[in-house]
């Protein structure tokens, strides 16, 4: 969790591997967001970490903006960076509305 915490409030760039409206590789739903991960960092879970980039509403394949929270997984070693068009902002609920069709599955808190 500190790695994650380290990048709150910073502007980072995601790798767009999942686009809205994309398929899961493995389980049957798609991707209502973006989806990607920061390159060149190791998350605990042993691969690169996580971020959905939400307030955007056409596929994407990078995304440079600013990290306002972190989904934090509490039964699954596994955080999440929240990522935002600088100068927007974004409340818990829409952060959970926007991403419940993936963590649903999974406990978990949002870090600010």
């Amino acid at each position: 969790m500190s790695y994650s915490k380290s990048f709150l409030g910073k502007t980072v760039t995601a790798k767009i591997d999942r686009p809205l409206g994309s398929k899961h590789p493995k389980w049957d739903f798609k991707y209502t967001v973006n989806y990607g991960f920061i390159e060149g960092t190791i998350a605990p879970d042993g691969e690169e970490l996580d971020a959905y980039i939400l307030k955007i509403d056409e596929p994407l394949s990078e995304f440079t903006g600013i990290c306002v929270a972190i989904i934090h997984r509490t039964n699954d070693d596994d955080d999440k960076l929240i990522v935002i068009p600088i100068g927007q902002s974004i409340t818990d609920e829409e952060i959970r509305d926007m991403t419940y069709f993936q963590e649903r599955y999974f406990k978990s808190a949002i870090v600010r």
